[in-house]
């Protein structure tokens, strides 16, 4: 009898940054249809992850490996990544001064179907959907005519990096911290278009600092990250624990 395949395979992962392990042996395993959230104290290594998994290349691999598909990417550069169907919103993300947001989106999608061997998606069937997914995120329409992220606001940004991930469907959506300086009216907002692009053939990984998020996004597992390793996982309880008690007992842990 055949075993599925994990969407994402994580393995005794240690990262280095600048000479310093920042990861120290991390396992992770993401099925399809799945979930995930990690939580932890700041300099645990939460954003590192997700950096990795990306393909960001100031982080140096020292052991392990991340299997994606069955397939590991620890060789692959970020653009390749992106076209294998794995996408990062950014903690902070960026402005980018004169480059259409409607160019930049629709560059992004071709260059992937194209990878994929598919025809090019029609300007009107990405207007359709561009239209279709700014209302879902009630995005001002005036924003979509802009350069990506010029004079958004924070919680702009945050729906903008949202409408990216509806727009470019990748597999598996890595989101770092998308909640960070949202009010509850954008948080929810920033909910359902995250609900709306899950799938059972995608999945989801969420890193956040607070439960609120896990309240509009049920997650299937949530796991603590601590000093570069994953110290603890449970289901979705495990995050109004951690609200509740805080981090303080991972000073008790054994390492």
């Amino acid at each position: 009898m055949l075993m599925n395949t994990p969407l994402l395979d994580i393995r005794n992962l240690h990262v280095s940054l600048e000479g310093k392990p920042i990861l120290k042996g991390l396992d992770l395993t993401i099925e399809k249809g799945e979930i995930h959230a990690i939580m932890g104290p700041n300099g645990s290594g939460k954003s590192t992850l997700a950096n990795v998994i990306a393909g960001k290349p100031e982080y140096e691999i020292t052991d392990g490996d991340i299997r994606f598909e069955g397939r590991s990417i620890v060789e692959m550069e970020p653009h390749e990544r992106a076209q294998a169907g794995i996408f990062l919103a950014f903690q902070y993300p960026m402005e980018l001064p004169g480059v259409s947001q409607i160019q930049f989106l629709r560059t992004a999608i071709n260059s992937i179907r194209e990878a994929r061997d598919e025809p090019p998606l029609s300007v009107r069937e990405f207007m359709t959907q561009l239209n279709q997914y700014a209302e879902l995120l009630k995005m001002n329409p005036e924003l979509l005519r802009r350069a990506v992220n010029e004079g958004f606001s924070g919680g702009e940004r945050k729906r903008n990096e949202i409408l990216q991930l509806l727009m470019l469907a990748p597999r598996l959506a890595i989101l770092d911290e998308t909640d960070s300086g949202l009010d509850i009216d954008a948080l929810r907002i920033v909910a359902d278009g995250v609900n709306h692009f899950m799938h059972p053939e995608r999945a989801v990984l969420l890193i956040t600092h607070y439960q609120r998020l896990l309240d509009y996004i049920k997650p299937h597992r949530v796991h603590v990250l601590s000093d570069g390793r994953i110290v603890r996982s449970g289901g979705p309880e495990l995050a109004l624990e951690l609200e509740k008690e805080g981090y303080g007992w991972l000073s008790q842990t054994p390492a």
